[in-house]
């Protein structure tokens, strides 16, 4: 017995994780490059050395005593370390954010660059349709994708699962990665909440990283959302003029490297629905959408459905003809 997944970011590895206790077996196929998803690392050469870039999330939290388990385990294997310059429960991936990521895509099979147009369903069981064509057959579907692109695939097969996608609407963030000559002179290596920034970092202050001084910087919502389908090259001179004004008047060092990076789909509200699981057709989906913004609960949702499908795998299924 084999499932489908398609989205290996957190959701999806860690429903993965939690079919592989009852043994069995997953193949995920994801359109990025590499691990991390949202959970992203740029490393970019420059003149003045290799910067590394947490472009995506910047930490995660831990509130659930399950998901503390988990983070614990990832600290011994020393993928992640505690960034209190963040808060007293901030946690980053060591050496760089993807690493709990790339952790756990060790431990299954993941097709990386395969991007999915969609599912469909016969008599064999689920196909998963690629550029090169149709992968299968599979005795179960899971979709941990963010909700938009979730909503499409899911709704040619379950359309009360489509709508609960619909109604989780994402907002986006434009995201610039900036690599100065030398340090910009602030006492903090993180700011919040000034002009059309929601946040700023020290990426090379985190623990773990090294190289010339670099900076992530994301802007809200609402400007992102206005200023969606503008350039990078228009953003990133825009969010270092931004970061400029949020330092207080503090002189900015050269630049050494400067881009700009579209998170279509970056924060969720969240919907309470957990997961979803269509136990007839043997249809699931979980992500972030359906729970809440945070990295935590993107690993409960894949978590929970992990479980539900590893309880219903027993029974017999329908098919189509």
């Amino acid at each position: 017995m084999t499932l489908a997944i398609i989205g290996a970011g957190m959701a999806g590895l860690a429903c993965a994780d939690r079919l592989a206790e009852d043994g069995i077996a997953v193949r995920l196929f994801d359109k990025g490059r590499g691990p991390g998803g949202r959970m992203s690392t740029r490393r970019v050469e420059t003149a003045i050395g290799t910067a590394s870039f947490d472009h995506g999330a910047q930490y995660f939290t831990v509130r659930d005593p399950l998901f503390r388990l988990q983070v614990d385990g990832w600290a011994a294997a020393g993928v992640a370390v505690p960034w209190p310059e963040a808060g007293a429960d901030a946690w980053i991936g060591n050496p760089a954010m993807n690493a709990p990521i790339r952790h756990m895509a060790g431990a299954h099979r993941v097709d990386f660059l395969h991007h999915v147009h969609g599912l469909q369903r016969d008599a064999a069981g689920w196909w998963v349709r690629l550029d090169a064509g149709m992968e299968g057959p599979f005795d179960a579907a899971i979709v941990a994708l963010p909700s938009e692109q979730a909503a499409t695939i899911l709704g040619l097969h379950d359309l009360a699962m489509a709508r609960v996608a619909m109604t989780a609407r994402s907002q986006p963030c434009w995201t610039a990665m900036i690599a100065f000559t030398g340090p910009v002179d602030l006492p903090v290596d993180h700011l919040t909440g000034g002009g059309i920034l929601s946040w700023a970092a020290r990426n090379s202050a985190k623990p773990g990283r090294d190289g010339p001084e670099a900076w992530v910087v994301q802007a809200n919502g609402a400007w992102s959302a206005t200023h969606l389908e503008e350039s990078p090259d228009t953003i990133a001179p825009l969010l270092l003029d931004a970061l400029g004004q949020m330092t207080g008047g503090a002189a900015l060092p050269p630049v050494a490297y400067l881009t700009a990076h579209r998170w279509r789909f970056a924060m969720t509200r969240g919907t309470d629905n957990g997961a979803l699981w269509n136990d007839h057709i043997r249809l699931g989906a979980c992500g972030d959408w359906l729970l809440g913004p945070r990295v935590e609960l993107a690993w409960l949702s894949g978590r929970m459905l992990g479980a539900r499908v590893a309880q219903d795998l027993t029974l017999p299924v329908a098919r189509s003809g």
